[in-house]
């Protein structure tokens, strides 16, 4: 896996630079990332969303973040990917009322934000869902296939309709638990520290889960 940023625009980089300016402003005034990152916002937040880009997502496919925050990683994915549609879903409100500022101002118009909690969300029907650290995987999935749909023909390049979750640590209470909940799903961990380099990303993985064929 390469440079997450590598492939994308000049001006989705310049985007991203921007979004993580305001985020670092923002926070002053709202809790929307550890205010102990700030200095590391680019590697730390913004890079390791765009992880997720690492295979691309079907024109047209509608994507839904899980407990978005400060708008991780719903609008670096956005911005990644002008061709698909973005639901940010966050139970806190003034979380949601920033991250639909920084869209407006940044004009990300394929950023959607909701006030509500992910197991009431009434969104659907999405393709993908995405998280970063929100929650444990059985609950994810369950989220997830409350409003998933069929996403026929993926082509090779692009990741099979499911779950992608930026997650760390030891993983396996988690993955069995959800094993045992869901024993036909498949679950792929990817390593992110070849990509993004450093201590911090060591035990940094995306978890891929898909129902089995």
């Amino acid at each position: 896996m390469t440079d997450p940023s590598a492939s994308l625009a000049d001006e989705q980089n310049q985007l991203l630079r921007a979004y993580a300016s305001e985020l670092v402003r923002i926070n002053q005034q709202i809790n929307l990332i550890s205010a102990a990152t700030e200095d590391e916002i680019w590697k730390r937040h913004v890079r390791h969303c765009l992880t997720l880009t690492q295979r691309d997502f079907p024109d047209g496919s509608v994507v839904v973040d899980w407990g978005s925050g400060g708008g991780l990683p719903a609008l670096p994915l956005a911005i990644a990917c002008p061709h698909i549609t973005v639901h940010a879903v966050d139970s806190v409100r003034k979380k949601m009322q920033a991250v639909r500022m920084m869209a407006r101002q940044l004009e990300v118009e394929n950023l959607h934000t909701h006030h509500a909690r992910a197991e009431a969300w009434e969104g659907g029907p999405v393709h993908y869902s995405v998280s970063r650290a929100t929650a444990p995987l059985v609950d994810l999935w369950r989220w997830h296939l409350r409003v998933a749909t069929p996403w026929p023909n993926v082509p090779d390049s692009a990741w099979a309709p499911g779950l992608l979750t930026l997650k760390g640590g030891h993983l396996a209470e988690e993955i069995a638990e959800l094993k045992a909940a869901f024993p036909d799903v498949v679950s792929t961990s990817h390593p992110l520290w070849p990509s993004l380099g450093g201590t911090y990303f060591e035990e940094k993985v995306l978890i891929h889960v898909t129902a089995s064929a």
